[in-house]
């Protein structure tokens, strides 16, 4: 079965309207882009999109790469002030002559959906923010979608990256599940890949993931992109996966979409604690 991301985050999408509707004022979610990457450029547009759908105000603040990092700090700082805001990311990735920790610690812990910043991500891995890195989310979403049940599977996710590997390991982890996370520096990968039940994969190495490397009946989520020929590929060649694992996700069409509905979720759970208070 090929794994219908979309889908997925139309039904996700459609809960987080619901509740927006519910709340007694407009979220605000904001996206800092900084200088002119046409792709970055367009993955905003498309998040404002989805944000004004559900009923989030969606707020644009876009700066030149000439801007200094100390300018910018201060800019992300005041945008923890506009009314009703309710998340603010930095898009990535940053123009090369900044460096990213200090800006994206500016942002507002309470207001951090992405999660990126020093403050929101400890107190994820403490199990202390009701949000989290929203693709790491979203393999999870998409695994909860299949209805299986994970007791005593064997898991493996590999990379142990920031952005998917370590979060989705960690909320695997917390949940009671056997996970064993494969970098390159781990012995005998292939023999703990033929052996799982479920692969997440977030290392970026195009089509790295082969049919004749895994069991039948293997659920494989693809989270890693990177680009092969002027298009974007994950790190399953699907053709060869596809008749082989009874659930998998394609890119694109996957893990992406899934991907933005849980940042706006992420929002949503902001614009709830300024109703309800603390989590």
């Amino acid at each position: 079965m090929i794994i219908d991301g979309r889908k997925i985050r139309e039904e996700i999408l459609s809960a987080v309207q619901k509740e927006i509707a519910l709340l007694s004022f407009q979220p605000v979610f904001c996206d800092v882009l900084v200088g002119d990457n046409s792709v970055s450029e367009q993955y905003v547009k498309m998040k404002g999109k989805m944000a004004e759908r559900v009923g989030i105000k969606f707020l644009p603040a876009n700066f030149p790469k000439t801007i200094s990092e100390s300018e910018l700090t201060a800019e992300i700082k005041k945008l923890g002030e506009v009314p009703n805001i309710c998340g603010v990311i930095v898009q990535m990735p940053l123009p090369e002559n900044f460096d990213k920790k200090p800006i994206l610690d500016s942002v507002l812990p309470s207001l951090d959906v992405d999660c990126l910043g020093e403050v929101a991500s400890k107190k994820f891995y403490e199990n202390n923010n009701k949000i989290g890195f929203p693709t790491a989310l979203a393999c999870m979403a998409i695994i909860g979608s299949l209805h299986q049940d994970l007791t005593c599977k064997k898991i493996v996710v590999l990379g142990a990256g920031d952005l998917v590997g370590k979060p989705v390991a960690h909320l695997l982890k917390s949940r009671g599940f056997q996970v064993t996370i494969l970098t390159r520096h781990t012995e005998n990968n292939e023999d703990y890949i033929k052996e799982a039940d479920v692969i997440i994969s977030g290392i970026g190495h195009g089509k790295y993931l082969t049919g004749e490397m895994v069991k039948p009946g293997v659920v494989i989520i693809d989270a890693g992109t990177s680009e092969s020929n002027g298009s974007i590929v994950g790190d399953v060649d699907l053709d060869s996966v596809k008749d082989v694992a009874s659930a998998v996700s394609p890119v694109p069409g996957g893990v992406g979409p899934v991907t933005v509905a849980m940042l706006l979720k992420n929002v949503l759970e902001v614009a709830k604690t300024k109703v309800y208070g603390k989590y």
